[in-house]
C-alpha cells in the first residue's frame, strides 16, 4: 500500500499550471500550492462571483502569474503552456452548475467539452509536462437514483447539459491519453468528487452560498430539494486527493493514469434539509428560519453518492474531516468574513489546521 501522504518536499518548486484558478476550489488550491513551495501559473476567466474567494483571499498575490483567459481560445492557452513550461497541470476551468447548464446549454458544452479537448491539445505539445490531471464531478455518472455509491467503472451519462458534458469531459480525456499520451512521459487521471462546502463559495444556486447569503442578510432561506441526498465533503478534502494523486503520477506513472473518486465517509451523505438544519444550529446570530418551495424547477437527481474505496485501498487516502468538521470550519470562515478578519489568513490557518491533522511530511 503506498503512503497516503501528501508530500511538502516533493510540491516544494514544482512548475503547476491551474485552469479555474479564480474560482472557489481554485483558490483553495492555489493557496495550498504557494504555501507548500510551488510555482503556480494560473489561466481563468475573471473571478466568477463578487464577491469572490479569488479577492478576498489575494490569490493573485501567490502567484507566478494570473492569467486571463478562455480555456476555448486554443491558441492563447497554448502560448501560456509554453511559456510556463509547467511540470503539472490541473485542469479545474469549468461552467460548474447544473441550474445554469439548462439556461445555457451551448456554453456549457463549449467550456466543459471543447475546454478539456483545449487543455489536452495544448499539453501534448508541451514538452515539460509530466502530469495532467482533469477535475470532473461525481455528477458524470449515469444516475440511477442508487443507495449506494458509484465506483469508477460505472457507466457514465448525464441527465441534464452540466453532468453530460463531464461525461464528455472524462471520454476525451482517455481518448487523448490513449491515442496520444500513452507512449509518453506524460500521466493523465481523472479525479471526480462530492459537492464541496467551505468558506468563500459564493456562487449562485448552491446551496450552501445560498444559505450564507440569506443568513447574512437576515433573509429566510428558500430550499427547493429538501430530500435530495448528496456527498457532502469540505473543500480541502478532494483537494488533498488532488494533491496526492498528482504525487503518484508523476513518481510511479502510469499506475495511477485512471479515473478516482474523492468522496466523503457514506455517513455523511446527507439530505439538503439536514445539512440546512445544521448551518442554522450553528449560526451564531438570530434568523428568519428557512422554507421548503415545492415548485416545478429543473431535474435534479435526488441520490447520490460516491464509492471511494479505489482510493483508499489504492492511493491510501482517506477523508479527514467529518461532515460537522466541514460545517463548523464553513461557519467560522462566514464569521471571519462578517468580522473583518484577514481572510487570506483565515485560509491558510483552515490549511494548516487540516495538514495537522492529516498525514503529510
Amino acid at each position: 500500500m503506498k503512503t497516503g501522504k501528501i508530500s511538502r518536499r516533493f510540491w516544494a518548486g514544482k512548475n503547476v499550471f491551474l485552469t479555474g484558478h479564480t474560482g472557489f476550489k481554485g483558490s483553495w488550491l492555489s493557496l495550498w500550492l504557494h504555501s507548500m513551495g510551488a510555482k503556480v501559473t494560473g489561466y481563468s476567466l475573471p473571478a466568477p462571483t463578487t464577491p469572490s474567494l479569488f479577492e478576498q483571499g489575494k490569490v493573485k498575490d501567490v502567484l507566478v502569474e494570473s492569467v486571463i483567459g478562455d480555456i476555448t481560445d486554443l491558441e492563447k492557452l497554448r502560448l501560456s503552456l509554453k511559456k510556463a513550461q509547467p511540470e503539472i497541470i490541473i485542469h479545474m476551468a469549468a461552467q460548474p452548475l447544473v441550474r445554469k447548464s439548462f439556461e445555457d446549454p451551448v456554453q456549457t458544452y463549449k467550456t466543459n467539452v471543447m475546454g478539456t479537448v483545449n487543455i489536452m491539445e495544448a499539453a501534448r505539445t508541451c514538452s515539460s509536462v509530466r502530469v495532467i490531471l482533469n477535475v470532473t464531478t461525481d455528477k458524470c455518472y449515469e444516475n440511477q437514483e442508487w443507495h449506494w455509491g458509484y465506483r469508477e467503472s460505472e457507466p457514465l451519462g448525464g441527465f441534464d447539459p452540466y453532468s453530460s458534458s463531464k461525461a464528455c469531459s472524462e471520454l476525451i480525456t482517455s481518448a487523448y491519453r490513449r491515442s496520444f499520451l500513452e507512449s509518453t512521459e506524460t500521466q493523465v487521471a481523472t479525479a471526480r468528487a462530492g459537492n464541496v462546502i467551505g468558506g468563500g463559495d459564493w456562487a449562485e444556486d448552491r446551496l450552501i452560498p445560498d444559505l450564507v447569503r440569506a443568513l447574512t442578510k437576515g433573509e429566510q432561506i428558500k430550499i427547493r430539494n429538501p430530500d435530495a441526498v448528496r456527498p457532502w465533503q469540505h473543500v480541502l478534502e478532494p483537494l488533498s486527493g488532488y494533491l496526492l494523486l498528482c504525487q503518484h503520477l508523476f513518481l510511479d506513472g502510469k499506475e495511477y493514469a485512471q479515473a478516482w473518486n474523492f468522496g466523503p465517509r457514506d455517513s455523511d451523505a446527507r439530505p439538503v434539509e439536514w445539512i440546512v438544519k445544521q448551518m442554522l444550529g450553528r449560526w451564531p446570530y438570530q434568523h428568519p428560519g428557512y422554507q421548503v418551495i415545492r415548485q416545478d424547477h429543473w431535474h435534479e437527481a435526488n441520490m447520490l453518492k460516491l464509492d471511494c474505496s479505489k482510493a483508499i485501498n489504492e492511493l491510501n487516502w482517506t477523508p479527514k474531516w467529518t461532515l460537522d468538521k466541514a460545517l463548523d470550519a464553513t461557519i467560522q470562515w462566514v464569521a471571519g468574513y462578517l468580522e473583518g478578519k484577514d481572510l487570506k489568513e483565515l485560509c491558510v490557518q483552515q490549511i494548516d489546521q487540516y495538514e495537522a491533522e492529516s498525514s503529510l511530511e
